[in-house]
């Protein structure tokens, strides 16, 4: 997926203002792969800002990398509140300088979805320094490439209103 406009927009005005504001962002991915890291180090000083990325697409690497309960994967699976939870929190603690951590965890499609877990859904975690964890999910529309962009977008946004608290 290459970078359009909307996507790099959002990102340039994301590390303005954690330049700005002297924030530090690491990111937990799944159903993006790395899409929103790959997204704000495509933005001219970055490097102030973006402190880290994990993609931790398999249940093991959930694990092993930022600390998901093994329990939480079992009892809800990897497209939950809970585990997005997990995800930002793991991220923000193993992150050498993250000051905000955002988690992306859902079905892109075009297989993958049931009754309960339908194609499109995702859930958002964002963790901040000092900071309440905010959750969210949505079910967004589309195919594969609409639903991971409108996810990067919606991360950003969800940063973006961490940092407005």
């Amino acid at each position: 997926m290459m970078i359009d406009d909307d996507i790099l927009t959002a990102a340039r005005n994301l590390i303005e203002k954690c330049t700005q504001q002297g924030e530090m962002i690491a990111t937990a991915e799944s159903c993006t792969g790395g899409l929103i890291t790959g997204a704000l180090t495509a933005v001219d000083g970055s490097s102030s800002v973006v402190d880290c990325g994990f993609v931790t697409y398999s249940n093991e690497a959930k694990h092993s990398l930022i600390g998901v309960s093994q329990d939480a994967l079992a009892e809800h699976g990897a497209v939950s509140q809970q585990v997005a939870k997990a995800m930002c929190e793991g991220a923000l603690q193993r992150a050498p300088n993250a000051t905000i951590a955002v988690s992306v965890t859902g079905i892109a499609g075009p297989g993958g979805g049931s009754a309960l877990k339908p194609v499109g859904l995702v859930h958002f975690g964002c963790a901040g320094k000092g900071r309440a964890t905010k959750l969210y999910h949505e079910v967004f529309p589309g195919d594969r490439h609409a639903v991971r962009k409108a996810t990067i977008l919606h991360a950003f946004a969800m940063i973006n209103d961490m940092l407005s608290d």
